[in-house]
Order: C-alpha cells, then sequence, then structure tokens
C-alpha cells in the first residue's frame, strides 16, 4: 500500500478541458475513417498511437473505469495504465491512458512450464491482496468505485445494475450468497486481462467493472487462468 485514501464516488471528468476534448474527439473521428482504417486497424473501442490508448465507450458517464486506475495506481504496485484524460461527449465516454507493452497471458499460457505458471500466479495473488487493502468508504454499497450503477455486460437482462446497500436484492439472485464483507474488486481478471512479458505481469487492464463487491466475486473469473 503506498497510501491509505478511500474509495472517490464522484464521476467527474479527468483533465478535460474544452482543448483537450475538441483535439481527443478529432483525433477519433480521423482515426477511424475508412481510408485510414484500411492501413491502420483499430482494435475495437480502442483508439492507440505511439504510447497512448483511448478507449470509447458508448456511454457518456462511464468514465468509473478511469476512476478506479486513478485510485489503484498511485496506492498500490499494480501495474496499471496512467490515465492522462476522460470525459463524456455526445453519449460516448473516451479514456486517454498509456499503452502497456506486453502479451495477454491467455496467449500460450497451455505451454507454458509449471514454474513459469506459479510465478506469473503469485505475482497476481500479492496484486489481488493490495487491491483489497484498499479500505472502502462508509457505507459502501455493493457497485462501481463512483458509487453509480455498474456496468457488466456479462449479467442478463441488462448493462447497468445497482448500487444496492447489500447484494440482498438483485445479486442473490445470480449467486445465491451475500456476505457482508465487500472488498475492492477488478471484475474481469481472467487472462485476457493480464499483460506479460516473459513470467513478468506488466499490466492489469479493463478495470471497467471494478468496484466493491463480495469476496467470491472476483473468483468466478479468476479461474480462466
Amino acid at each position: 500500500m503506498k497510501g491509505n485514501r478511500k474509495l472517490r464516488t464522484d464521476t467527474q471528468a479527468i483533465n478535460a478541458g474544452a482543448l483537450t476534448r475538441f483535439l481527443v474527439v478529432l483525433f477519433v473521428k480521423a482515426r477511424n475513417q475508412k481510408y485510414i482504417r484500411r492501413v491502420w486497424k483499430p482494435s475495437l473501442g480502442l483508439t492507440s498511437a505511439w504510447n497512448v490508448c483511448i478507449k470509447v465507450k458508448p456511454f457518456d458517464d462511464h468514465l468509473a473505469e478511469a476512476h478506479a486506475m486513478q485510485l489503484v495506481g498511485p496506492q498500490t504496485s499494480i501495474p496499471v495504465p496512467k490515465v492522462y484524460c476522460a470525459f463524456g461527449y455526445k453519449g460516448t465516454s473516451y479514456i486517454v491512458m498509456s499503452r502497456v507493452q506486453g502479451k495477454t497471458a491467455w496467449l500460450g499460457w497451455l505451454q507454458r512450464t509449471p514454474r513459469s505458471k506459479a510465478r506469473v500466479l503469485e505475482q497476481l495473488r500479492r496484486m489481488l491482496a493490495e487491491l483489497r487493502s484498499i479500505p472502502p468508504p462508509e457505507g459502501v454499497k455493493v457497485g462501481n468505485v463512483d458509487g453509480v450503477p455498474f456496468y457488466d455486460c456479462r449479467l442478463p437482462s441488462k448493462l447497468f445494475w445497482g448500487p444496492y446497500e447489500t447484494d440482498l436484492a438483485k445479486l442473490i439472485e445470480f449467486y445465491r450468497r451475500a456476505p457482508n464483507e465487500l472488498v475492492l474488486t477488478h471484475g474481469d481478471l481472467s487472462s485476457l486481462n493480464v499483460l506479460v512479458r516473459d513470467d513478468e505481469v506488466v499490466g492489469i487492464v479493463d478495470w471497467e467493472i471494478a468496484g466493491c463487491f463480495p469476496p467470491y466475486w472476483e473468483r468466478k473469473y479468476f479461474g480462466a487462468f
């Protein structure tokens, strides 16, 4: 732990003056022009150039991912992308962040030796312990770090849920249990969201589902390793 700051509960833009917003939106629009896409193919929902990535989502108030990375980065040794700015504009959210150089742990995982796998998993174990050591605020609800409805495309019937005073109201329908303890959780810690170089974990990405959830929540997706 590098500090003892508690979770933030706002949904404010980050370092997003009028000129910055204009330039980011202009770059994304230019980057997605057909003639540019033919020679410079972007990833789905992610525009990158040099050492910078711009994540674009179709919800103008979906900035919880940026706030989660800002929360975790300074307080832990977990390698998260650095957020340069984040804002919503005309029904779309934009997060400008550093690009992590590495490949997903999923690639070649089955070909790794038991010793190599153990090294990666031990690093993730320590990082998960650090993440859970960040204290939730008093009266925290089940939900994301902004205290607003959390996004999870894997849950049935809708994309946004909560926040809930406890998980009894809705989440018990999904997992059939509701412990009182809540911990800070990545929410999608699969091998696709862990970046590695050799046996070193160099990045944890995709924090859009991060929030305060029951301890078992992470385990549902950690099993992807």
